[in-house]
């Protein structure tokens, strides 16, 4: 069975925001002058249970959904995220299932996702120079927790892709520092445009450091070759023409993938929304809690992404009045 929306896109991906608190205070998604100690998280009770994700990637399983990965806020804040990864890695069909995860607490918890079921891990890191990093964490966390995080996940047999966001004036000089050391440490290094997601982050179009731009930087010291596409990928792929190592540039503003996104994501209170940089999202708490069957909400995902129009980043310079959008915070990215 597949889905497809009014583009004709299939769907295949399931993103699946666990809650909406996390330990860091990164500008560009949780800008610690808009998140200080009186925001108002979401309420635990409003979280969807382990139980009830579960039944909801199930359903998005039986339709087509080959990709599971579980995001936040910080995934690993969430007590017990390892029951839920066994549960998902349960699904028949066995889903691939990921998590993203900043790696402050990776270390401590690599082990118990790996025995649960963890297919490989996601980690955020936007800078190896110890001082650029604390600064753009907003909580002055040391990069060496997050590097030695990223060791043990490997010890335990978790695939390692790195994640960092370039922005102009703050961490660019990181872009070659980082290809250094994910091709000394045999992790995949991906690095994403600067992107307006939400309403918190100040995104300016001058702070963003095109594609381009990035793989002129590094291809100053390391030749590079494109990797075929593939369908539904978000990244743009290269790899070192020595053999060591790959990278990939998820350029959302200046090369936009709508035509190819086959993402849905579920948010920690149990909203779908069918795009990173949605306002609003569709309620399947108020069903899972109000005694639905299976077929109901099934067919309800199904009609959510059926009617799917979303094509926000290649609409992006033609609007000409203000979109409301959610926190990349809530939302996982």
């Amino acid at each position: 069975m597949t889905l497809q929306d009014r583009h004709g896109r299939v769907l295949r991906d399931l993103r699946i925001s666990v809650t909406d608190r996390c330990n860091f205070r990164c500008g560009y998604c949780m800008p610690a002058d808009q998140f200080g100690p009186g925001h108002e998280f979401l309420p635990k009770g409003e979280l969807l249970t382990f139980e009830e994700i579960h039944r909801v990637a199930g359903l998005a399983v039986a339709a087509g959904v080959t990709k599971l990965r579980l995001t936040g806020g910080e995934p690993l804040l969430r007590h017990g995220i390892e029951n839920l990864v066994g549960l998902l890695a349960s699904l028949p069909g066995k889903p691939d299932l990921a998590l993203t995860t900043n790696g402050i607490l990776l270390a401590h918890q690599a082990e118990r996702l790996a025995l649960a079921g963890l297919n490989r891990v996601t980690v955020s890191l936007d800078a190896i120079d110890p001082e650029i990093f604390g600064r753009m964490n907003g909580t002055g966390a040391d990069v060496s927790r997050v590097l030695s995080g990223i060791e043990v996940a490997k010890v335990f047999g978790l695939p390692v892709k790195v994640n960092a966001v370039i922005q102009r004036g703050v961490n660019e000089t990181q872009v070659l520092p980082l290809v250094r050391w994910a091709r000394e440490s045999g992790v995949t290094m991906r690095f994403i445009e600067f992107m307006d997601v939400g309403e918190t982050n100040g995104w300016d179009r001058r702070s963003v450091v095109p594609a381009a731009e990035m793989v002129e930087m590094i291809v100053e010291e390391f030749p590079l070759e494109v990797y075929p596409g593939r369908g539904g990928a978000t990244a743009l792929r290269y790899r070192h023409t020595d053999g060591r190592g790959e990278i990939g540039i998820i350029a959302s503003v200046t090369r936009p993938f709508c035509g190819d996104c086959s993402r849905l994501r579920l948010s920690p209170e149990g909203k779908l929304f069918t795009c990173l940089f949605a306002g609003s999202g569709h309620d399947l708490k108020g069903l899972l809690r109000g005694g639905a069957d299976d077929s109901t909400i099934a067919a309800a995902l199904g009609g959510i992404w059926g009617n799917r129009d979303d094509r926000y980043s290649e609409l992006r310079d033609d609007r000409s009045e203000p979109v409301h959008k959610a926190e990349m915070s809530y939302l996982g990215g």
